[in-house]
């Protein structure tokens, strides 16, 4: 889960998915991180955390940080969250860049769409409920479509 800062969108996206695939049982790593290193070391943003205990999630514990080329030859699948995102992760790994591995997180809910999950940094807490939201649906279509398949010894 990778978007710019690794301190809203993206934390929220790794708490939400891994406590999906915890109760479902299904052994996947999810991390989160940014394209940039402003916020590395920084914990998510307080209204993020706010939302995720809300709904019975600790993202509290989790650090920014950045994406690297290695992440590519870790992960089968890596989501961004944004338009911006997916540019900026070229340029951040570059040859290591796998298109076939990347996919845009609204494209489970919108196949083919490419639609930005938006920021909330700049505006109120009801913005950080909406992209809960946003990201909660996408996990449950990732939850559905992969843990159907042969999941063994995937890593998302």
């Amino acid at each position: 889960m990778v978007c710019l800062g690794n301190i809203c969108r993206s934390p929220l996206a790794e708490g939400i998915l891994q406590d999906k695939v915890e109760k479902a049982g299904l052994d996947w790593k999810i991390e989160s991180a940014s394209t940039n290193r402003y916020h590395t070391g920084d914990a998510p943003h307080h209204l993020s955390q706010k939302v995720a205990r809300l709904h019975g999630i600790d993202i509290s514990k989790q650090r920014a940080r950045t994406i690297t080329p290695e992440d590519f030859d870790r992960y089968n699948k890596i989501y961004v969250l944004a338009g911006d995102v997916l540019s900026d992760m070229k340029y951040v790994v570059g040859k290591k860049f796998k298109p076939e591995k990347v996919d845009f997180l609204l494209n489970e809910l919108f196949p083919g769409e490419n639609r930005d999950v938006p920021d909330p940094y700049y505006g109120g807490e009801d913005g950080f409920h909406d992209v809960y939201k946003l990201i909660d649906d996408a996990c449950d279509a990732i939850l559905s479509k992969y843990s159907k398949e042969e999941v063994i010894g995937y890593k998302l």
